[in-house]
């Protein structure tokens, strides 16, 4: 991979769903990094400093919203792009877009995911 190449942190708990991604990534040209739960996330927010964020909402020991929200009180990390990848409803978007103390993310995507829209949908975010 060249240097030049973008980095994307993976947030998600289901292995398919990782596996997917870091793939259709990776074919594309990317650098990914995986997490597995909120918790790990941020820690590897923190330390790879990634270019893009997908985070799935629903996961075990740190849910994405969580994250989502601490990656936002993150001086560090409050600029980095965030789409969300989940099984996310008309609700849920109505709620994180209400939120005053979070900014909504720069996209959501519902799985199964449109390949070709999320490819678009992140070189738009990235500038690519």
């Amino acid at each position: 991979m060249p240097d030049s190449a973008k980095k994307i942190l993976i947030v998600d708990d289901e292995p398919d769903v990782v596996l997917y991604l870091k793939t259709f990534l990776e074919d594309n040209g990317f650098v990914t990094i995986i997490a597995e739960n909120g918790k790990e996330g941020m820690q590897k927010a923190i330390v790879e400093k990634p270019d893009l964020i997908t985070l799935d909402i629903t996961m075990p020991e740190e849910s994405g919203v969580r994250m989502f929200r601490d990656l936002q009180e993150n001086d560090e990390m409050c600029k980095t792009p965030v789409i969300i990848i989940s099984g996310v409803t008309i609700e849920f978007k109505k709620f994180i877009n209400s939120r005053r103390q979070v900014s909504a993310p720069n996209a959501y995507f519902e799985k199964p995911i449109n390949r070709d829209d999320l490819l678009t949908k992140i070189n738009e975010i990235l500038g690519l």
